[in-house]
């Protein structure tokens, strides 16, 4: 992402695991976010250009960003396990990189059902700053319930044309709970042309 992204390797319950870390330039982090990527079946990885338009806004906001290969992804071990091994490795990845202090949980697509179920398990034992799920893959898979006291500083956001998730599986995941979702208009899965827009709106969420 830039000259600060150090690549590193982890090590996951079915072996080692790709990762990369950003540093916020001449200030202490406010804490760590891990951003989980879209599907590995479909060519989701760490490089995707929404996980990689999240770590920035974690970073330009002061937060310390890791990313990573879900197993079996570029030089990842191991094979695709429909996210619960996925969610076993982001959630030892926080407790490596980030075994006390504050915490913020993301991902996009299939990574956000992978986040919603490692903040199912941190939710009551660690500082949750932030949780930001774009794209989120409810049309699939189930994804978990937020936490109610996790709304406050929760982002859901999607794109009102996206033609791989709908929009309207995502709301009906989110209305039971009375969960906001922004919608940014006119939006793909991919929110093509709407990055900086994405971005912009992920940093006004953690600086909130």
């Amino acid at each position: 992402m830039n000259s600060q992204t150090r690549r590193l390797q982890a090590r996951g319950a079915a072996g080692a695991l790709d990762v990369l870390r950003d540093d916020p330039m001449d200030v202490a982090p406010v804490g760590t976010a891990f951003i989980a990527h879209p599907h590995p079946l479909f060519g989701g990885t760490m490089d995707n250009k929404v996980v990689q338009t999240l770590a920035r806004a974690f970073v330009l906001s002061g937060w310390t960003a890791i990313r990573f290969n879900f197993r079996g992804v570029g030089g990842s071990a191991g094979t695709h396990d429909e996210g619960r091994g996925e969610a076993d490795d982001m959630r030892g990845l926080v407790r490596e990189f980030a075994p006390e202090g504050p915490i913020a949980l993301a991902g996009f697509s299939f990574g956000s059902f992978v986040a919603s179920h490692v903040l199912e398990t941190f939710w009551s034992e660690r500082d949750v700053r932030k949780v930001v799920l774009v794209g989120t893959a409810a049309q699939r898979f189930s994804v978990a319930v937020i936490p109610p006291d996790a709304h406050d500083r929760t982002l859901v956001v999607h794109g009102e044309q996206d033609d791989t998730v709908a929009l309207q599986s995502v709301m009906d995941w989110a209305r039971p709970q009375s969960l906001p979702v922004t919608v940014i208009p006119g939006g793909g899965h991919f929110f093509h042309g709407q990055l900086p827009l994405l971005r912009n709106l992920v940093v006004r969420h953690l600086r909130s």
